[in-house]
């Protein structure tokens, strides 16, 4: 039991670390975030030798669809599926096919909500004590997508900007009905 727990906090780690890194890197180049090293974005620096070794090699099977890296979305969920698949293989039971592809689904779903909560509510604690740094800038560009639409139903409350919590709150009923459904369907 102890090892299974040692492993699974391993496996949260690395598809924490991978996989958001490569789902990081598909919102930034669909927000036509320049992530070249010559460009001067601190985390182009990063994300890119962290993805390269999996994004490149499937960018030769697998097309962007627009503006979306496939690739990106498809090693997020390569690294996903992997831990599913072992930690599986650790409980001493190989997860039937259509419960190791819906559930590394789900799970990729829960990373998605985990980082914008790591996000959210690192660009509200810069905003408090960094404003106007690069990295609550680029933070910032992040999460207005998702912001805007909230701030035009929100009322006005001054310099007082409740949206990120409003997102917060939905972000976790979110993840309770994914956590609802895995139990339903797994």
């Amino acid at each position: 039991m102890m090892l299974l727990e040692i492993a699974n906090l391993l496996s949260e780690i690395a598809i924490t670390v991978i996989g958001g890194a490569c789902l990081l890197r598909c919102y930034l180049q669909y927000l036509k975030f320049n992530l070249s090293p010559h460009s001067g974005n601190p985390i182009g620096l990063y994300l890119m030798p962290l993805t390269n070794w999996l994004v490149m090699p499937l960018r030769k099977i697998i097309p962007s669809v627009g503006r979306i890296d496939s690739a990106c979305i498809v090693g997020a969920y390569l690294v996903v599926l992997a831990k599913v698949f072992l930690i599986g293989l650790l409980l001493g039971t190989i997860p039937p096919i259509i419960s190791l592809l819906i559930g590394s689904v789900l799970e990729l779903i829960g990373l998605v909500l985990s980082i914008l909560v790591v996000l959210i509510i690192a660009n509200v604690v810069l905003s408090w004590v960094g404003r106007g740094s690069p990295t609550q800038y680029m933070l910032s560009e992040i999460l207005n997508p998702m912001l805007v639409p909230i701030k035009r139903i929100l009322p006005s409350m001054g310099p007082l900007d409740l949206s990120p919590l409003v997102l917060l709150v939905l972000i976790q009923i979110a993840q309770i009905v994914l956590s609802n459904i895995a139990r339903a369907l797994l």
